[in-house]
């Protein structure tokens, strides 16, 4: 077969030629994988060939190696260490044969494929000849080849974790690429690649930092980049500084004045995407502080691995007016424009940073920038000085900033109806709701909002809702933080006389013309959603009135016929709304009983709304239409029973959709909440749920976050059907086992430790509702040989010492479970193992109020039991 032709044709505008060229390279891969791959990277190093097909060849053998999905990625890994050697020689000598091509379409994409195979083949300790040979290219004449390999060192550090690479390799790759960023280097794309290698090789270099003299080498280095006539070189130069701040923070002590009169340079004189850089360097630096000072809480002791050297605090008197010097580098158009992101907003999102780092001593350093811009008659100083305020509203102390609040609120009313300018009151609208996200609900004596202000506050936001799109997302989102504010409050909210008012007037937002075009539908849901969810008893009647509304609004989304692809979107996006708006007033109206029994006249036409939205996706289950109809079950209880038969079926294709985890996930926890509610009524639907949520464990394809909740879920269904369990006991169990033995033992980065901690925590709540369901059953003896594996999991995970307060809680409940269901049957083994004296002893001394009660609970069950 000529590849080069097919490669070509894949590439055709004429659809009949693409497919069938694809097809034939379909078919060549499943049938002839190694000779594939070999006149792949044959092609790509051919000089002779055309570009276009060169470049392709690449890209397909990059794809061969790697994929986005953990499974399908692992698959790949197998294929090409399976391959025969002789052929992955042939190729690896083909891919370092192009580094050295004077294209830079083949040259570039074979540094990604050469740091793919890396990525395969260096953990495994094969191609240990790898790097020498790149190495030996960096010294090689033609600037393009040194470009070429300088790239590929950089793909390759990112490929592979650090211990990997063995640390006199670590050296030759960190000397080379800081040789290649040097003003010495006269090319300036070699200096380039340098410096984009450097800044993934710097996770490398923790022997490097720790040694004054190479440290210093590297700093410098960095620093002249910085400085280049290049803007693509200081731009990578001042990526390598922001990372080298959070990676070496605690090195950073002897450069910092040398990096502050750096970064003021570049934030006042150099273009955008440098001096964006510049200040990420300082936003990087709070994000250190505010983690060490949480961790540690100011205090250090001997325990802080890294103590706080406060760069902000003492950078404060010349940090902060360079910070507002930049909110007034706004772009004209920057609000209607989702992800507009440039030095104003950047400068304003650091100075928030450097508020929650340095709290109150930012507040002297602002205000009078407030003061003096706030009325002037140019926009940007306006609107810099209403930024600069909502920035630092989170950080301070209430007592500082409420007497300011309380000056300021009137100016701002007033400056988000009468301002001429949208900008101004954009910002405005934004600002408001910072102070009532953060300064409402703090415990202070001085209110912000009182009975003489609130009706103005309503009025004023009320009337914003008509203005500008952004505008009117902007006050959507400051009722939001409104009505939180007085969420759960004992006595009546001052909202509660508006209640009626507001709603209506975001239901007419929702209406609006122009409301496809920006977030502002969603936002006024989503605040319609709040206002309910913080609503008092004096208004549920309201509450009760909004369904038949919300009912018909979702009702003439189904009625829509013969819609565009376009349009569908929009109707499922809006469906979505809606049921989560529906979820939101069941949850409200169903968690009294007074507002339940009203609510229930509603329940059977709601349910058949839900079913239509079903009906309406040929293969994919609507997310938020699942998610209420779990709340349905919750509040109709057993009764929901009636709409199994119908419901059964989308219930089943949710718990199979593998593609989008997510709706799979939600499908989970609704097969709960439905096993809550129906209790032993749910016998006759679980065989069905029961082996699909067995396949679903067994699948590799299934993303490991559903893999948790389907544990909890085997809980639910066992704590709702009792000793009806039996019939999947031994499958669940053996599930549960292997799952427990995985679960222990693993070290690894934070977010494996979350993971695995949520495992753990589904597993423990399906023993524990295995225990539950079978308690004063005649079965319970099924239960006994399972015992013991399920102390030495206990075991396990108390001897790892790194479980949270949730997984302590179930677990410590676990054991009372077990000691409570088995009886006198579990003395022995509890008294018997290892560590669950000192387990149950330290969770009873535990500040976590629910693990101490959960504590109390099994030490009184576990005595019971060893007392019989």
């Amino acid at each position: 077969m000529e590849v080069t032709q097919v490669l070509f044709n894949a590439q055709s505008i004429d659809g009949t030629v693409r497919k069938n060229a694809e097809e034939s390279l379909k078919q060549f891969q499943e049938q002839n994988l190694p000779g594939f791959l070999l006149s792949l990277s044959g092609e790509l190093a051919n000089e002779e060939k055309p570009i276009e097909t060169r470049k392709l060849a690449g890209l397909i053998l990059k794809n061969a190696l790697d994929a986005k999905e953990q499974h399908r990625k692992f698959e790949l890994v197998q294929r090409w260490l399976s391959l025969d050697a002789t052929a992955k020689s042939q190729i690896k000598a083909c891919l370092l044969q192009t580094l050295s091509s004077p294209v830079f379409d083949a040259h570039s994409t074979t540094s990604q494929v050469i740091a793919k195979v890396a990525g395969i083949e260096l953990p495994q300790k094969q191609w240990p000849e790898l790097i020498g040979s790149l190495l030996s290219n960096v010294h090689q004449i033609p600037a393009y080849a040194k470009q070429a390999t300088l790239e590929t060192l950089g793909y390759l550090c990112e490929e592979v974790s650090p211990d990997v690479i063995d640390q006199d390799q670590v050296n030759k790759i960190l000397t080379a690429v800081v040789q290649g960023m040097s003003t010495s280097e006269g090319n300036i794309d070699v200096r380039l690649a340098a410096t984009r290698a450097l800044y993934n090789a710097l996770g490398f270099a923790q022997a490097n930092f720790s040694n004054d003299m190479e440290r210093d080498y590297i700093m410098r280095v960095v620093c002249e980049a910085t400085l280049s006539p290049e803007v693509r070189i200081r731009q990578a130069a001042f990526e390598c500084l922001v990372s080298i701040s959070s990676t070496y923070y605690e090195k950073l002590t002897p450069y910092i004045q040398d990096i502050f009169n750096i970064t003021s340079k570049a934030v006042r004189e150099d273009e955008e995407p440098v001096a964006l850089q510049a200040i990420e360097f300082w936003s990087s630096i709070c994000d250190e502080e505010i983690d060490i000072l949480e961790e540690y809480g100011g205090e250090f002791t001997g325990d802080s691995d890294v103590p706080c050297f406060y760069f902000i605090k003492k950078a404060l008197p010349a940090l902060v007016p360079m910070l507002l010097e930049t909110l007034l580098k706004q772009e004209e158009d920057q609000d209607q424009d989702e992800g507009a992101w440039n030095i104003a907003m950047a400068g304003g999102t650091c100075l928030g940073l450097v508020a929650q780092t340095v709290g109150d001593d930012i507040v002297p350093l602002v205000v009078p920038f407030v003061e003096e811009n706030i009325t002037k008659p140019d926009w940007r100083q306006r609107e810099a000085a209403t930024y600069a305020f909502g920035s630092i509203l989170d950080g301070p102390s209430p007592e500082n900033l409420i007497p300011l609040v309380n000056v300021a609120l009137t100016f701002m009313l007033s400056a988000l109806t009468k301002d001429p300018n949208s900008h101004v009151k954009d910002t405005t609208a934004w600002a408001l709701g910072r102070i009532f996200e953060f300064l409402l609900g703090s415990a202070v004596d001085l209110p912000i909002i009182t009975q003489a202000n609130c009706q103005q506050i309503v009025t004023v936001l009320l009337q914003s809702m008509k203005d500008t799109p952004n505008v009117a997302e902007k006050a959507c989102g400051a009722l939001y933080f409104l009505a939180q504010g007085y969420e759960g409050e004992g006595e009546p909210s001052p909202l509660t006389p508006f209640f009626q008012e507001i709603v209506q007037s975001l239901l007419t937002v929702t209406h609006r013309e122009d409301v496809g075009d920006s977030r502002l539908r969603t936002a006024a849901y989503e605040t319609l959603n709040e206002v309910v969810r913080c609503s008092t008893v004096e208004t549920a009647p309201l509450v009760l009135q909004l369904v038949a509304v919300i009912m018909m609004e979702l009702h003439n989304t189904l009625e829509s016929q013969k819609l565009s692809s376009e349009e569908r979107e929009k109707q499922s996006e809006l469906q979505g709304l809606l049921c989560g708006c529906l979820q939101v007033i069941i949850q409200k109206l169903g968690s009294s009983e007074t507002t339940k029994y009203a609510f229930m006249q509603y329940a059977d036409q709601i349910m058949g709304l839900f079913l239509r939205v079903f009906a309406c996706r040929s293969a994919t289950v609507h997310e938020e239409a699942m998610l209420a109809i779990g709340a349905l079950a919750y509040a109709t209880g057993a009764d929901f029973a009636k709409y199994m038969p119908e419901f059964y079926r989308y219930l089943e294709m949710g718990l199979q959709n593998f593609e989008e985890y997510q709706v799979c996930a939600v499908t989970v926890g609704v097969v709960g909440d439905i096993s809550r509610a129906l209790e032993e009524k749910i016998v006759p639907y679980c065989d069905g749920i029961m082996t699909q949520l067995l396949k679903n464990l067994s699948s590799n394809q299934l993303h490991r976050s559903v893999k948790p909740p389907i544990f909890s879920c085997f809980g639910d269904i066992a704590l709702a059907v009792g000793e009806y369990f039996e019939k999947y006991l031994m499958w669940a169990m053996s599930a549960l086992q292997s799952a427990a033995d995985l679960s222990t033992h693993i070290a690894g980065d934070d977010e494996l430790v979350e993971y695995t901690n949520s495992l753990r925590n589904g597993i423990l709540e399906a023993y524990s509702g295995i225990f539950q369901g079978f308690k004063n059953s005649p079965k319970t003896q099924l239960l006994i040989p399972y015992a013991p594996h399920i102390l030495q999991f206990l075991d396990g995970i108390y001897m790892e010492k790194d479980m949270d307060d949730m997984v302590m809680k179930t677990a410590i409940g676990v054991l009372g479970d077990l000691a409570d269901t088995l009886g006198n049957h579990a003395s022995s083994m509890i008294q018997q193992s290892v560590s669950s004296k000192d387990f149950l002893n330290e969770c009873l001394s535990s500040e976590d109020l629910l693990v101490k009660e959960s504590a109390q609970w099994a030490k009184l069950a576990i005595s019971r039991a060893i007392s019989v």
